[in-house]
């Protein structure tokens, strides 16, 4: 006979025996079966004994036997065995099952299961391009310093900031008074709208010929992912980044870079109060990515208060340790 265990048992089987014991009445040591049942059943006989050595009261000992009486056997001799037989098998079968149950959830261990797989697939293969995040607060040197690695590296510039201002008044544009709202506030956009900008514009330039740089096409994206999500999302819809530039700088310096500029760049969001809401937010928001992707060793970190030239030169240095070399 093949040996039965939980797993080939349909879970009505463990729960069948102990709803049937529990049915019998065994209040009493001398609780009987009445005559003419086809089943046998067995008493259970309790024996209490004082424990007058310890002084906590009862010790109770429960001792099961099962009862033979002649006269019970007469009167289901009458009942034929291959009627009682499946009950039987049922009882113990269910029993069985029901004790294999509860030693595997008892035993602490979760149950087994499938890990489930991420079936997404990157648009782009890390092999094919390389992709390189650079971050830094407002007013850091992104797109200055951007400026140099196009010209040196042959990195083709994606600002996801450029890209969602282009975005504004692009004719027909359905994401346009939503993204100006969100600037205007200092608020982040949503990712689905930032990371299809992006995507979109790394097709275009694959599919136009027009990279900067090739075997394989760099790509540098400038102040994004500005969340963790930004960036697991990017990284699963998109392609993996090889890289995080970080420019370090304080708030102070970054608040007098950016007022300065705003004299001239007549961009909205450079003024004292949007410059803080922005800095807050970098903080808030961007700083964990940093911290996610050093943990990963991908992060080039590099003090942004010098000059310009100051300021490079420390970014070359920082790429050649990561094997990224110049083209010119």
């Amino acid at each position: 006979m093949p040996r039965l265990t939980a797993g080939h048992l349909p879970t009505e089987l463990f729960f069948r025996p102990s709803t049937r014991l529990l049915s019998r009445n065994v209040s009493s040591p001398s609780s009987t079966v009445q005559r003419g049942s086809s089943v046998p059943v067995p008493h259970y006989h309790y024996h209490h004994h004082h424990n007058n050595h310890t002084g906590n009261g009862v010790s109770r000992h429960r001792h099961y036997s099962s009862s033979s009486s002649s006269s019970r056997d007469k009167t289901s001799s009458s009942s034929s065995p291959l009627k009682i037989a499946p009950f039987v098998a049922i009882v113990a079968i269910g029993t069985g099952s029901y004790i294999l149950l509860v030693k595997s959830r008892s035993s602490g261990k979760p149950a087994p299961h499938k890990e489930r797989k991420n079936m997404s697939t990157p648009r782009f293969s890390s092999d094919d391009v390389t992709v390189v995040f650079f971050l830094g607060g407002p007013g850091a040197g992104k797109g200055t310093q951007s400026a140099n690695l196009v010209r040196d590296y042959g990195f083709n510039h994606l600002s996801a900031g450029d890209l969602l201002r282009a975005e504004q008044t692009r004719e027909g544009s359905q994401y346009g008074e939503m993204i100006r709202e969100y600037i205007r506030e200092g608020k982040i956009v949503p990712m689905e709208v930032t990371v299809t900008l992006l995507s979109n514009a790394m097709a275009e330039i694959l599919a136009n010929g027009t990279s900067k740089s090739d075997n394989p096409p760099r790509f540098l994206i400038d102040g994004f992912p500005r969340q963790l999500d930004q960036a697991h999302f990017f990284e699963a819809s998109v392609c993996v980044s090889k890289l995080v530039l970080f420019l370090e700088c304080p708030e102070e310096v970054l608040q007098a870079r950016l007022l300065k500029r705003g004299e001239t760049s007549g961009r909205e969001d450079d003024n004292a109060a949007s410059i803080k809401k922005r800095f807050t937010t970098f903080v808030q928001t961007s700083m964990p990515v940093v911290d996610d992707f050093e943990k990963q060793g991908k992060v080039i970190s590099v003090s942004a208060t010098g000059s310009i030239e100051e300021v490079y030169a420390l970014i070359k240095e920082k790429l050649q340790e990561k094997g990224i070399t110049a083209t010119v």
